[in-house]
């Protein structure tokens, strides 16, 4: 048992790693990269985990006498198939409870010894899919002896009566090594049917997982009590009683995690690399946690890479000299439109250089023959020549050192098989400049380019008039971080408003990651929002990302995240339960979560999020109370409808009494007394005008006990002003009554977050876009308001609590 040093805080396992080593070089030694379930339990032992059933291996060939085999107490025991090979027992009749007699124990091992590989076989023949490495290409006796031939024998284990066999009383417990994120624990609720509950519950009820670099057990332990695995093995579901204690499973936990940070591909020190650790299920008796099965892969750890100069990155985006190769001096080819982008946002032709033979000058531009004509190192070098260019060109910059930074604009550098190769020449030539400790950062390939506003430069090959007009100086404090250059294009071109001072198309990543370039905004003075759009993570980098995420919310900023790509990875019978609890988009969503970001589920919901973060970012946010208005009552209803979803809770907030009174007071005064009843949410009819809104709107934000607004403001209402008509003063939002200018002059004194609602037809668009030039961020229908303003809401709270937690303050 571990060390607890008080009834529940700081809880230390005491773990023997030279033991675990230990196992993991005995099975090396004999040529598996699998523990035996006997050695599994074993490593429970050193682990400092509650200790194992007492088991017995009867090895194939063993004669063991009665004395032996009655060694277990209880009146009936279990046998167990031990084989390096066969993962899912019970599907195979690998697992049989039997009585506790010597005979009994016999027949069922001998029985075992052949039905087994017989079951195994006729599975595997069933589903192909399914068939081990070792196996593939067998069929029939030949299938049958191999499996046989792998066959250790049978595990003889002490039967452990539950305390209760009801449904969710088994706990998973497992740890296993994702590409991306390193290593990953996850906890639910346990037993043969646990990718069936994963996949039918939802989202958090039937377990939960996090990076164990960014977790303890006590973190954990808060993620998992939100579960339905928790509420039944804590007795707090009808007709349930607790069956373990808080602090046995915090334990449970921390032992996990220590384990999983040991042995790990970051820890330069690993002697082994756990790949999976799975014990499937944990049950309990009488106040002990008991494993039932277990199974555990590792391998051998590889090299780390090298890191990048990511400093370099301010070089990047803040460049004094640019050089780009690719410029036509005949037609606007890609590279042409580059150049006339970066003059038109500004950046001095004195400090571009065009690296084109036979040209002296191009759009005023001077031009040099090659790169060894520079007269000086460039900060950043533009390439957008055809990618069969790209090798050489990679040689010639990092032979010369002729550039801290290198934008690689041509696909066709891993995006197809017949690019693989190409690429894979260009990442090595990268890495091993970095290896000896020099040559610049490169961006893309594939990439669109790169917009720096502070930087006064436009890399992308667009041309101006087929985007909108983002005025000058007037941007907002933050990066738009896109794998996909396309989306970041779209986005912008269906939302000019949102006009981040940093727009950046990462590409491939051959180079600098999704994470690097996180890493560097979270330090940075001029940017509160960071926005990423990711299709993917280099090896490890997902976990790089995540560290950078963090870092950034610690910083006070607001990271809004979204990921394509969520098609479930693929099972196989070598893969336990713990990979479908936690496949590859639920890994990288819990952790990018558990890091402090805001996930969006879509490209719309992105965008919102996105607005939302620009434009409150500097609002306080306490929690989670929401006050609600609108004109209409069918929207006032709806608004109420729509504040809980499996990823928010808001509340409706309690009124105070003052500002009730206030609000009956401004009824009187307007004569809606007899229309209106002061509650939340508030119905104030068609017959409130302008300043009924905006004063209910300050009203409702001086009111301590209202953590955010959400209001409808009806365009159709007789008595609002809310057309662009300039020849009807009654009708149109340029008038100093309308409600537009007056959210003009009111929001920015507000400290609580505030959203509108203008639900009506095209009519209407130049109302919606004077109102977000007035800083409301406006939506179409309530639910679309209250959905983005909840969800922005949760992950601002979140982020608080990641903030408290990093300065050791609890909230009381």
């Amino acid at each position: 048992m571990s060390d607890v040093k008080h009834a529940f805080g700081t809880l230390e396992p005491c773990i023997d790693f030279g033991a675990i080593t230990g196992l993991f070089e005995k099975a090396h030694a004999e040529g598996r990269d699998t523990l035996f379930e006997l050695e599994v339990y074993g490593l429970l032992r050193d682990s400092g985990a509650e200790t194992p059933p007492r088991n017995l291996l009867l090895s194939r060939g063993l004669r063991p006498t009665d004395e032996e085999l009655a060694v277990l107490p209880g009146d009936r025991v279990v046998l167990k198939v031990v084989s390096p090979n066969i993962i899912h027992k019970t599907e195979v009749g690998g697992v049989r409870v039997v009585e506790n007699s010597p005979d009994r124990i016999r027949s069922a091992w001998r029985r075992m010894l052949y039905e087994v590989p017989e079951n195994f076989a006729a599975m595997i023949e069933r589903s192909p899919a399914m068939t081990p490495e070792a196996y593939a290409g067998l069929t029939g006796d030949a299938l049958v002896s191999a499996i046989s031939r792998d066959v250790l024998g049978v595990l003889l284990v002490e039967f452990m009566q539950p305390d209760s066999q009801a449904f969710g009383n088994e706990l998973i417990v497992g740890m296993r090594r994702t590409r991306e994120f390193g290593m990953v624990l996850g906890a639910g609720i346990g037993g043969t049917d646990a990718e069936l509950y994963a996949e039918r519950f939802r989202k958090g009820q039937a377990g939960v997982v996090s990076s164990t670099s960014l977790t303890d057990g006590e973190t954990f332990f808060e993620l998992f009590r939100k579960t339905l695995s928790y509420k039944k093995l804590a007795g707090l579901t009808r007709g349930q009683r607790r069956i373990v204690t808080d602090e046995q499973l915090v334990e449970c936990f921390s032992s996990f995690i220590d384990m999983a940070n040991y042995y790990s591909p970051e820890n330069p020190d690993a002697p082994f690399i756990i790949e999976e650790l799975e014990i499937n299920p944990f049950a309990y008796a009488d106040y002990l946690m008991v494993p039932l099965d277990g199974m555990c892969r590792f391998s051998r750890p590889g090299t780390l890479p090298a890191p990048r100069p990511v400093e370099k990155i301010g070089n990047l985006l803040h460049p004094e000299t640019l050089g780009i190769i690719g410029v036509s001096s005949s037609r606007m080819n890609f590279g042409r439109i580059i150049l006339k982008n970066v003059l038109d946002a500004g950046f001095a032709a004195e400090n571009v250089v065009i690296i084109r033979p036979g040209e002296e000058e191009i759009d005023g531009v001077r031009c040099v023959p090659s790169l060894d004509a520079l007269d000086r190192k460039l900060d950043l070098f533009v390439v957008a020549v055809g990618a069969e260019q790209v090798p050489g060109l990679v040689d010639e910059v990092i032979a010369q050192e002729c550039a801290e930074s290198v934008m690689l604009i041509p696909g066709g550098l891993g995006e197809t098989a017949e690019s693989e190769e190409r690429a894979r020449n260009v990442v090595e030539k990268i890495n091993t400049a970095h290896v000896q400790g020099g040559g610049p950062v490169f961006l893309g390939g594939n990439c669109m380019g790169v917009i720096s506003r502070p930087g006064s430069y436009d890399t992308w090959f667009i041309p101006k008039e087929k985007l909108p007009e983002l005025p000058a100086g007037k941007h907002h404090r933050a990066a738009f971080i896109s794998q996909s250059g396309a989306f970041m294009l779209t986005r912008l071109s269906q939302c000019p408003m949102l006009d981040p001072a940093y727009m950046i198309s990462v590409g491939n990543q051959t180079d600098l990651t999704l994470g690097d370039m996180v890493t560097w905004f979270a330090g940075s003075d001029e940017v509160d929002v960071i926005a990423i759009y990711a299709e993917g993570f280099n090896d490890m980098d997902g976990l790089d990302f995540c560290r950078a995420v963090r870092r950034a919310v610690l910083a006070g900023k607001d990271v809004i995240f979204y990921k394509a790509g969520r098609t479930p990875e693929g099972k196989t019978a070598t893969s336990g339960h713990t990979a479908s609890l936690a496949g590859d988009y639920v890994v990288c969503e819990a952790c990018v979560r558990q890091a402090g970001a805001i996930v969006a589920k879509s490209f719309t919901e992105f965008e919102n999020l996105f607005m939302l973060a620009e434009r409150l970012h500097c609002k306080t946010i306490l929690g989670n109370r929401l006050a609600v208005m609108s004109g209409a009552g069918f929207e006032a209803v709806g608004m109420a409808d729509s504040i809980h979803s499996d990823d928010y809770r808001m509340e409706l907030a309690p009124l105070s009494p003052d500002t009730v009174t206030r609000l009956e007071r401004l009824f009187v005064e307007k004569r809606l007394d007899s229309l209106v009843t002061v509650t939340n949410p508030l119905d104030i009819t068609p017959g409130a005008d302008d300043h009924v809104h905006a004063e209910v709107v300050r009203l409702f934000a001086e009111d301590k006990r209202i953590d955010a607004i959400v209001a409808g403001l009806v365009p159709m209402s007789p008595v609002m002003r809310t057309l662009a008509d300039p020849e009807n003063a009654a009708f149109d939002f340029e008038d100093e009554r309308s409600i537009a200018a007056r959210f003009a002059e009111l929001l920015p004194t507000l400290d609580t977050p505030v959203v509108g609602v203008v639900d009506g037809g095209r009519q209407y668009d130049p109302l919606v876009d004077r109102l977000k030039e007035a800083g409301l961020c406006t939506f179409r229908t309530s639910d679309q308001a209250v959905a983005a303003i909840a969800r922005y809401i949760a992950g601002r709270l979140n982020a608080e609590r990641i903030r408290r937690k990093g300065r050791g303050i609890s909230k009381r």
